[in-house]
């Protein structure tokens, strides 16, 4: 059995790993931390989300570093503000005897004037997201030219979310690394381009296969008619009366609806996407992370970095459309080693797209009935039963009320009591599942269940539907216009974040942007045009009204 003394590190850190009650290594950390504590060698570290990759490339940072020297050394790279932060907690831990060495997050959405007076204080490891980094750089606010190690964390979700132009300038920015350290949870042909490019002969490790889903997972599915979408919802997490889980949906407008719809109806829940503020999305997330709220209904990019421990279920209200981001969905469950289940609500035409995603996630999926209204009904009486039976009645003077309860209740019968109790609690579901219609839709044999398990992995190109040439001339597409450019704060990320957020449109409708000082221009499938047109065109960006239309009728 592998342990932390045998992986070469300092003593300083063995004593904060043990205080923290870490005695053996996960895989990926038994693996990358003796070749990165050599400091020369890159490294490609495959791993799910929650296998511990922080440790891994945070405690050989630690012992490598000199921390007599205050300026930074080592560069952290992320995709969302939230990952800068948990990553920046971990590393605390971590260095809890080693008090010299400062350990600085710099992220959007906080003031960059206090970054930027902690910068100057001396710090030798900064993490941070590339947008906050950029524009760090580009006020020469800090200097790159001393950073020896560059980590580039969830590498996929920062290529996903459009950040790989920002990645290539920060490494262009950082010509004195002696290694670069990239950790990814699957492996696009964008992240071996970067590699090849920016990567001296690096050592790639891989645990578990690439782009595979966690095997501590069960992948279920349910068959209905979209417009049973929402009702097929409210009984699953009926059915799972002690969910703790986040649901997934395509757009804001999606996760703000439902949000709204089960808050009416008294269920904890928030949503998490583009259009809030930085303030409300971290008390949303303090509410999550504290269990206040029972669900989180975020879209894709809204969920970036999130890592809250103890999902006990993800739910994908509708299937996304690319493997990648199914397994980054499903992997915010089951994490350091627990269990966990990932529900998808899919129509009978989506049942080709599944067997899709299993074959390239390399795990079977489950087809599970939607529950009757029967069935989730006995399912939260056995829950209550559980939770009247396990009721801690240690605390308070409860022995003073029993002689008031026996005498108040003498004429009524045991099973009177229980039926009383029952009745209190469950009226409300008794009432709205009486009646309730059968959600399922039936399919035929062979069509029900994409496979009993995992089948030959075929390339990730094969299950997409092959990307439109983008290009002015393409007659599917057209350019458009927009009166905005780098002048208002944009680059390449956040502005491609800025349109789909506004129009609520996917990634894969867009092609080539064109981003000038007061000027853009967007390619975009020419059926998706009018709907961003009519979502941009007349709005208001910073006081100034924004003016959007096709490029050829200028």
């Amino acid at each position: 059995m592998s342990t932390f003394e045998g992986l070469g590190l300092q003593e300083n850190l063995l004593k904060a790993i043990t205080s923290l009650g870490y005695t053996q290594p996960t895989p990926i950390q038994e693996k990358a931390i003796p070749v990165l504590l050599s400091g020369t060698k890159d490294l490609v570290g495959l791993a799910q989300t929650g296998t511990g990759k922080t440790a891994a490339f945070g405690l050989p940072l630690l012992q490598l570093l000199k921390a007599e020297q205050r300026f930074p050394q080592a560069l952290i790279v992320c995709p969302t503000r939230e990952l800068c932060m948990q990553i920046v907690s971990e590393l605390e831990l971590f260095k809890k005897y080693m008090a010299a060495v400062q350990v600085l997050a710099v992220y959007g959405g906080a003031s960059i004037g206090m970054q930027i007076r902690d910068l100057r204080r001396g710090v030798q490891i900064v993490v941070a997201t590339p947008g906050r980094l950029i524009d760090l750089i580009e006020r020469k606010a800090i200097n790159l030219e001393e950073i020896k190690y560059v980590v580039l964390d969830e590498a996929d979700e920062m290529l996903n979310m459009g950040f790989q132009d920002d990645i290539e300038f920060i490494l262009q920015n950082t010509p004195k690394r002696d290694a670069t350290w990239l950790f990814s949870a699957t492996m696009p042909a964008e992240i071996k381009r970067v590699s090849r490019k920016y990567m001296k002969d690096p050592m790639e490790i891989t645990v578990g296969t690439k782009n595979t889903a966690n095997k501590n997972i069960d992948h279920q599915f349910f068959v209905t008619n979209a417009h049973h979408r929402y009702e097929a919802l409210k009984r699953l997490i009926d059915f799972n009366p002690g969910i703790y889980g986040i649901i997934f949906t395509r757009t804001k407008a999606d996760a703000q609806n439902i949000s709204e719809k089960l808050t009416r109806e008294g269920y904890d829940i928030d949503a998490l996407h583009g259009d809030l503020t930085q303030q409300q999305r971290d008390k949303v997330m303090g509410e999550f992370r504290e269990k206040s709220l029972q669900l989180l209904i975020a879209t894709d990019v809204a969920a970036r970095g999130i890592d809250v421990q103890g999902i006990t279920h993800v739910i994908n209200y509708e299937l996304p459309d690319d493997v990648e981001i199914y397994t980054h969905r499903s992997g915010r469950t089951g994490r350091a080693g627990n269990t966990g289940v990932c529900l998808s609500i899919i129509h009978s035409r989506e049942i080709g797209k599944l067997r899709q995603i299993e074959r390239i996630v390399q795990v079977p999926f489950h087809k599970v009935e939607v529950p009757t209204g029967k069935d989730v009904c006995r399912k939260q009486f056995f829950h209550f039963m559980d939770k009247l039976l396990n009721a801690d009645i240690s605390h308070g003077d409860y022995e003073s009320y029993v002689p008031m309860m026996e005498e108040k209740f003498a004429d009524v019968s045991k099973e009177d009591v229980l039926k009383r109790v029952a009745a209190q609690e469950f009226t409300r579901f008794l009432k709205y599942y009486e009646n309730a219609e059968d959600l399922n839709v039936r399919v035929q044999r062979e069509r029900e269940a994409p496979s009993r398990g995992p089948r030959e992995r075929i390339p990730i190109g094969a299950v997409r539907s092959p990307r439109p040439s983008f290009s002015p001339g393409n007659g599917d597409f057209v350019k458009l216009f927009v009166n905005l450019g780098t002048k208002d704060g944009f680059y390449k990320a956040s502005f491609l974040q800025f349109v789909l957020d506004m129009s609520d449109l996917r990634k894969d409708v867009l092609g080539k942007i064109d981003m000038k000082e007061m000027n853009s221009w967007i390619e975009i499938d020419r059926k998706s045009a009018p709907q961003m047109i009519r979502a941009i065109d007349g709005k208001n960006y910073k006081g100034r009204r924004i003016r959007m239309n096709d490029a050829n009728t200028r």
